[in-house]
């Protein structure tokens, strides 16, 4: 998409025999990695012999997998969970959450998959293939599996709202495309049309609640209706806020001791990093029990570097022990992990690394929370451990989305297939098979309209705030303008078809009198398969301008 020469670029070493990949890639600057803790292309022609290419596919597309694991994992039990602790903190009002904290939080790996796939010119692909891709795939199959499972009337002021939003983010992005370059004025002008959004959505939740308000006068028993924050379901968990919280505490009074019982510091600290839970392991079927077994390491490491706050629970999950830690893991994490370790090896003044420095610090910090706090109640400033744990999760989940716009840059260039498929299909299912399974149980529980709410809502976010932070970083970096250059005719496919499945939605809904049914569903879904089939033909050569 950026520009650069075609006379180095890395994706023509197929075009050379075996034997002359490995030195193509070392004296191509094209090959040279410069986010990522590891250089996939030299480790599929340098360090692995040629014969073996199908095995280094099979264990990159399964280290592939073990990432979006980490993507989601880091996303759903400790970015969103941390971001609503804020906002509870901030006292801000659910819709301000919802479309800030909250849409940050269940954007988070599209958000920042982009980013680190547009700041670098080859693999800019990545990124217009999976905001666009993701797009198409959330307002189609997810929307249409949830018309499936639970046809229903969706709201019209809202649903047409987040529509004609997200239509004219595509056409905005459409036309930067198009002219090949954005500005720092129209970049900040491109994020803006979120904050227009985001103040259309107060301001029309004022008024219908006033309006409501004045029709429902004097009826105090209104029926709330939960919430449901984090795009990404968490496996092993009920969706969050479908149980009433009455039905909870009688469910979890039935395990609670009969006699006062208090935990060893030791006991506090082993089952803080037990992410089993025993009662939900007995109910399980087998299918969730191999899923589990296979996160549970990822899952440890997590809860061992990555404080969490609760404000549901009545000690907000204060765990003096492991919080203490948490002030020597976590800073020790950013060092190592930020910018692909960039800052591990930095000495100060030539003599001492400034991870030695972050774990003195660390152990300094622990050391006085463990011996001023008890096991019992959470001191007044455990708040700033749910902050913590936000800048922690946001820096795992940069790297890991780093890592994964490197590894799919490398399975491209040995499948000789372009980045922006890639991005359409790999990277856009990836990161959003989340928000296909979470909106489908949504459904399935009986709240359809908080489920196409979140088809539309997050995704309007995620394309604003993916392209214009990346192409921020890019000026901050390069000191210019950025400019871009077509990626062919699957670009304008890719664009095309999201403008037209969103103008069809537009018309056909409110033909429908906006009830979306099992036909709307099986539209939505043909849309899709038509869509990935010309894509593919596209890519493949049998589709041409």
């Amino acid at each position: 998409m950026m520009s650069e020469s075609s006379s180095d670029a890395c994706d023509l070493v197929m075009n050379y025999s075996a034997p002359e990949r490995c030195a193509f890639v070392k004296r191509t600057p094209d090959c040279s990695v410069a986010d990522g803790f590891i250089n996939y292309l030299k480790l599929a022609f340098c360090l692995l012999p040629p014969n073996l290419t199908p095995l280094t596919i099979t264990l990159c597309i399964i280290w592939l997998l073990v990432l979006f694991f980490i993507l989601g994992l880091a996303a759903s039990k400790f970015f969103c969970p941390n971001l609503s602790a804020i906002s509870s903190t901030l006292h801000l009002s659910h819709n301000v959450a919802g479309v800030t904290f909250l849409a940050l939080g269940n954007g988070a790996p599209d958000i920042f998959s982009a980013i680190a796939a547009i700041s670098h010119p080859h693999t800019a692909g990545l990124a217009v293939g999976a905001l666009f891709g993701a797009g198409i795939f959330v307002t189609t199959v997810v929307a249409g599996s949830v018309s499936l499972v639970k046809p229903f009337p969706v709201a019209s002021r809202p649903f047409l709202r987040d529509v004609v939003f997200y239509m004219i983010a595509v056409f905005w992005t459409f036309l930067i495309l198009y002219r090949g370059s954005t500005t720092l004025g129209e970049t900040l002008g491109y994020m803006g049309l979120y904050v227009v959004y985001v103040l259309t959505v107060i301001i029309s939740t004022y008024i219908y609640n006033r309006q409501k308000g004045s029709v429902t006068n004097g009826v105090q028993n209104v029926p709330h209706i939960p919430e449901f924050n984090s795009s990404y379901s968490s496996d092993e968990d009920d969706v969050p806020g479908l149980i009433d919280g009455t039905v909870q505490q009688e469910y979890e009074s039935e395990y609670s001791p009969l006699l006062p019982y208090c935990e060893s510091t030791s006991e506090i600290l082993l089952s803080s990093l037990n992410p089993v839970d025993n009662r939900k392991w007995r109910r399980k079927p087998w299918t969730w029990k191999v899923l589990k077994v296979v996160k549970t390491p990822l899952e440890v490491l997590l809860l061992f570097c990555v404080p969490v706050v609760d404000p549901d629970k009545e000690d907000k999950n204060w765990k003096r022990p492991l919080n203490s830690l948490h002030l020597i893991t976590s800073p020790l994490l950013c060092v190592l992990v930020f910018q692909s370790g960039a800052y591990g090896d930095l000495m100060i003044q030539g003599e001492l690394p400034v991870w030695l420095l972050t774990l003195l610090l660390g152990m300094f910090l622990a050391a006085i929370v463990f011996c001023n706090t008890t096991n019992d109640h959470p001191p007044k400033y455990h708040p700033l451990f749910a902050l913590l744990g936000f800048v922690v999760s946001a820096v795992l989940i940069s790297a890991a989305a780093s890592e994964v716009v490197s590894l799919l840059h490398m399975l491209g260039v040995v499948l000789s297939l372009s980045n922006t498929v890639l991005g359409l299909t790999l990277l856009a299912w990836g990161n959003s098979i989340g928000d296909c399974f979470s909106d489908i149980t949504i459904a399935q529980q009986g709240y359809p309209r908080m489920a196409i709410a979140a088809c539309f809502g997050g995704i309007i976010f995620n394309m604003l705030f993916g392209v214009g932070l990346g192409c921020l970083v890019q000026m901050c970096t390069t000191h210019s303008f950025v400019q871009f250059e077509s990626q062919g005719l699957l670009t304008w496919i890719l664009a095309g078809s999201l403008g037209l499945s969103l103008v069809l939605s537009f018309i056909i809904v409110p033909l429908s009198q906006f009830h979306l049914g099992r036909s709307y569903g099986i539209f939505l879904l043909i849309f899709y398969s038509i869509f990935l089939v010309i894509a593919l033909l596209t890519e493949f050569g049998k589709i041409h301008s």
